[in-house]
């Protein structure tokens, strides 16, 4: 066997091999997350390689923008510990141990699941460079739950935001831009039991207005990483001043907005900005909560998912199916959907009602 094939050359033998692009090699090093075969770099050459990067791109998408920002940035955390205990990450893969010190050093102020997301981003930051790194590691995961037996902390889920709720929040919005945006952002987030990645990514595109109502299209959310998408319909209300689509259409009319994101930021002089990140919709809510005075218990929190729970635990109190509510919520699993249901019979089906008091 000749020198080419045994070494997995793809270049037939007695050619020499032309000095490969700087650009071929960025993207041989991308694809590989590591230093590159002289072999994939020839496959980033020549008529393949557009193909070649095509791929690439693709691969880059598996995990969305966030995700990677969230990782960027809880490994630059990590970094900036490890220097500041002149511990070296520049050679990969890191030392466990030193991990299980980082998440140690977390414990007193962080929850389990952020530790987990953590250590998610080392491991990512191995993936990224083709070097090996196992995460459950036999001391990341004793650590881990260490921590947790030792530093429990009780869930707080989102407080459930219903209808009193809502027309109290929607109480505090006047007939100005930022009024009326907020208005019908609350008012469509609460009666289509949006998250808030799905509200902010809705584009005037997606709308379709009619007499009987709106149907909202959604291209991809969070459980349809294919890209499936979904509609929303939303009827027409009785209520003047709480009915979405109403809200909706009031917010775009003022706006003037004809064609791109619906839901945009609006600066301190009254100009319409950029699409709202779903950050600003929880700055929102906690603003028209704090005007509206509205409170949730201590062992809840107030958070956007409320206006999805809301919907969720108001539609079964008011007796709907499981199909029906799964099919508004975009739940493929029902077990997910009764989840809410079993929160919504505490106070619709108490047998305590039974007594005669």
């Amino acid at each position: 066997m000749d020198d080419a094939s045994s070494s997995g050359e793809i270049l037939p033998p007695d050619v020499p091999a032309a000095a490969p692009s700087a650009a071929s090699v960025a993207l041989a090093k991308r694809i590989s997350r590591g230093s590159p075969s002289r072999a994939l770099e020839a496959l980033t050459e020549g008529a393949i390689g557009e193909a070649v990067a095509i791929a690439a791109g693709y691969a880059d998408d598996a995990i969305s923008a966030a995700t990677r920002a969230a990782y960027l940035r809880d490994w630059v955390h990590f970094a900036d510990w490890c220097k500041a205990k002149d511990a070296d990450v520049t050679e990969l893969p890191i030392n466990p141990v030193l991990v299980a010190a980082y998440l140690g050093a977390l414990a007193p102020t962080h929850g389990t699941s952020a530790l987990r997301g953590r250590v998610a981003a080392i491991a990512y930051h191995h993936r990224r460079r083709g070097v090996a790194f196992l995460s459950t590691h036999p001391v990341i995961r004793e650590t881990l739950g260490g921590i947790r037996r030792r530093h429990p902390r009780p869930v707080r889920p989102a407080a459930a935001l219903t209808s009193p709720d809502i027309k109290q929040l929607i109480g505090t919005c006047p007939s100005d831009l930022a009024g009326l945006r907020d208005r019908a952002l609350l008012l469509v987030g609460f009666a289509g039991a949006f998250r808030r990645a799905e509200l902010v990514a809705i584009d005037r595109e997606h709308l379709r207005i009619e007499a009987a109502g709106v149907t909202i299209h959604i291209p991809r959310s969070k459980r349809d990483q294919e890209g499936k998408g979904a509609d929303v319909t939303l009827p027409r209300m009785r209520g003047e001043d709480s009915c979405p689509v109403r809200a909706l259409e009031a917010w775009l009319a003022r706006a003037k907005i004809r064609r791109g994101p619906v839901f945009r930021g609006i600066s301190r002089h009254g100009s319409i900005e950029e699409r709202l990140t779903p950050g600003a919709v929880r700055l929102i809510l906690l603003k028209r909560a704090a005007l509206a005075k509205l409170t949730v218990h201590a062992s809840e929190r107030l958070s956007p998912h409320g206006l999805r729970a809301g919907f969720i635990t108001e539609a079964y109190l008011a007796g709907a199916p499981d199909e029906q509510v799964g099919a508004h919520v975009r739940h493929d699993d029902l077990r997910s959907t009764r989840g809410y249901r079993r929160r919504a019979r505490i106070t619709g089906e108490n047998p305590a009602r039974l007594l005669d008091l």
